[in-house]
């Protein structure tokens, strides 16, 4: 069994001998390794960015299902589910309450959900899985939890140290491990769940694999066996053309490619690009380090840019068309404010620039009491797309009379140069919680010491909407921390954030495969396209 599905000792030894050759070519059809794994079975056979492969192993409690790249853990269960219009519904619970104050939530769960090991999974083991989590987690932020409890076997108590309404889209990516059987020196290597899928095999650095559950409470999933494979983007799309593998992820780069037995499929992501615009003085912080923006500081000048961007000619120049506009970090959701929307206006972003004194010169620039209009745009290293994506960012800059330049940085120096720096940025995810830690004020130790930005009715707003004790009714104070109709983060309000694009997620599908509907992806090009690889078929 072991090394099967290794394509890429495959495909290093396919490359040097010159098997593999041209963007459109394959294996011959009579080479046993084109004919790839048999189709109609209950197997796929999957490729994935090496970024996915997750570091410390598959434990919740260390980032496993959580952080940028959220998705459903497959191993183990969870209390809530996202849906595919990123409502909530139910995996182990049965319901939920909260409390009048917001300080306490009580989940009921399923009696009939055992771990692999058979063991029944009671409502201590979730009670133990959050209070582990919150104690270990590097990846998320659970100071909102002081401590959970089990009355009984089938009620969890959640005892809150501030009301936190989205908690549900937290519930939703905590897998539950045992606790008579977690060591977490090596659950992370061998994981025990209850979920839909069991870890068999998993070689560091090369493949992952997953077996059907057999114990499994919910319905049998009818992929029983998937095999992830841990590759860079150009052996991934090697391994289409030779056969190997079932899907694979790729970028715009490839778009414009066809292989034989295959379709590109695009999923809407709100995995989105945008520019951090410093919205205070140049300055220093405590610690030295330069902070803010003297020409982004002014908001006729953040105005100016956002309408000034023409973002659908990013995406069919960039992104070959496998894009959306992006307008916020939460484009599509159910908490997102329509008012966020501008359209491409060069002349009103001339005519701002003009208000703000920067008037344009003979060189073609613009400049105000002799200093030039100028901004310094960094993209992150090694980032193809990013780096494109600043380069026509920059030249529509130009195009209104604002110089630049460009510069590539490792993010061992990124972060501390974004401080006073348009740095482009991805950012999306399934929760109102992206759009609290990059506007609200006290974010300014994490996300929002990148502008930094302060609105005190944005954040009453996000903090009424965190305070609420109706999920859905909270999503109205979401939409007015962006747009109020009188303040908020928007182009008529003080936009700190000039977001370019949602990036498509893009795979080369095997014809046959019928991979079931997908719910927007939030950030990270990885483990979200298999979140129902159960209901997966081959026709």
């Amino acid at each position: 069994m072991k090394g099967k599905y290794l394509v890429s000792i495959f495909l290093a030894a396919a490359l040097a001998a010159g098997a593999l050759t041209g963007c459109g070519g394959s294996a011959s059809a009579g080479d046993p390794a084109a004919e790839g794994p048999a189709q109609g079975t209950d197997t796929v056979v999957v490729a994935m960015d090496p970024n996915s492969e997750p570091a410390a192993g598959f434990d919740p409690a260390f980032g496993w299902g959580a952080g940028e790249h959220v998705h459903e853990p497959l191993i183990q269960s969870t209390l809530t589910v996202t849906n595919t219009d990123l409502t909530i519904g139910y995996d182990l619970a049965t319901d939920h309450t909260v409390s009048g104050d917001g300080l306490t939530w009580m989940v009921h769960i399923r009696d009939d959900a055992v771990f692999t090991d058979g063991e029944p999974l009671t409502a201590a083991d979730v009670a133990f899985t959050y209070n582990t989590v919150k104690s270990s987690s590097s990846v998320n932020d659970f100071t909102m939890l002081d401590y959970a409890e089990a009355p009984d076997d089938t009620t969890v108590v959640f005892h809150m140290t501030r009301p936190f309404s989205i908690w549900p889209y937290t519930m939703a990516i905590v897998g539950i491990v045992p606790e008579h059987a977690y060591d977490p020196a090596t659950y992370g290597s061998n994981p025990i769940g209850s979920g839909r899928y069991i870890l068999t095999q998993w070689d560091r650095g090369q493949q992952v694999i997953l077996e059907a559950n057999p114990d499994y409470y919910g319905e049998a999933p009818a992929m029983q066996r998937v095999v992830i494979l841990f590759m860079e983007e150009d052996a991934a799309f090697l391994a289409a053309q030779a056969g190997q593998v079932d899907v694979a992820y790729t970028s715009a780069t490839y778009s414009d490619q066809t292989i034989d037995g295959y379709a590109l499929a695009a999923y809407d992501s709100v995995d989105n690009r945008g520019f951090n615009l410093p919205a205070v003085p140049a300055g220093t912080d405590s610690q030295g380090r330069a902070v803010g923006n003297d020409f982004t500081a002014d908001v006729r000048v953040r105005r100016a840019i956002n309408i000034g961007i023409d973002r659908q000619e990013m995406i069919d120049h960039v992104l070959n068309g496998y894009g959306s506009p992006a307008y916020s970090v939460c484009d599509n959701l159910p908490w997102y404010n329509a008012a966020s929307e501008v359209s491409y206006d060069p002349e009103g972003a001339a005519a701002l620039l003009d208000e703000a004194g920067w008037r344009l010169a003979e060189d073609g620039y613009r400049y105000k009491d002799g200093v030039r209009a100028e901004l310094d745009l960094l993209y992150s290293t090694g980032d193809s797309v990013r780096q494109a994506l600043c380069a026509d960012f920059a030249s529509q800059l130009e195009e209104l009379g604002i110089a630049y330049t460009l510069e590539g940085v490792g993010w061992d120096t990124a972060y501390d140069r974004a401080l006073s720096q348009p740095l482009i940025w991805g950012w999306g995810a399934h929760t109102p919680m992206e759009l609290y830690n990059l506007y609200h004020t006290i974010g300014d130790a994490g996300s929002a010491q990148y502008t930094p930005y302060a609105n005190d009715a944005v954040d009453r707003y996000m903090d009424q909407a965190l305070a609420s004790t109706d999920l859905e009714a909270s999503y109205e104070l979401w939409q007015l921390a962006q747009w109020d109709g009188t303040t908020g983060v928007t182009q008529t309000g003080d936009i700190p954030w000039v977001w370019l694009v949602n990036v498509d997620h893009l795979y080369w599908v095997r014809d046959g495969l019928q991979i079931a509907e997908q719910k927007i992806h939030p950030h990270g090009h990885g483990w979200s396209i298999v979140n129902n690889v159960d209901r997966w078929s081959w026709a």
